[in-house]
């Protein structure tokens, strides 16, 4: 014999979830770092934006780093006109950030994460 399930009313929206306590201050922060070869440029672009992913956003950084020279066609489609290029997919808005990587405090600002992120004056 079948039960019968209570009818929700016509367009109501199905029950969401509520977040996990503290989940808001814990967003995954997705970041593709475009560079051109193995130059220093592109090293020192790498080796600041990984201690920015280790230290400031500790534990909520996806990192990628993409070498428009072995993958041509994700510049194209990302639209990379200058390296290096870092760009913050998520949390929206996307935010681009083009050139030197040396000042964090401005990188943070620049991409909208001076707010999410500690940094130490």
């Amino acid at each position: 014999m079948k039960t019968k399930r209570p009818r929700s009313p016509a367009g109501a929206a199905p029950p969401v979830a509520a977040p996990p306590r503290g989940a808001s201050g814990n967003k995954k922060i997705r970041l593709r770092l475009y560079v051109a070869g193995a130059t220093t440029r592109s090293r020192n672009a790498v080796v600041r934006i990984r201690n920015l992913c280790e230290n400031e956003l500790a534990g909520r950084c996806d990192l990628k780093v993409i070498d428009i020279y072995q993958q041509p066609e994700l510049a194209r489609l990302n639209q990379i006109v200058a390296t290096p290029t870092l760009i913050k997919e998520m949390p929206r808005p996307v935010r681009r950030y083009i050139g030197n990587l040396a000042d964090i405090i401005d990188l943070l600002s620049g991409l909208d994460l001076d707010l999410e992120a500690k940094v130490a004056a």
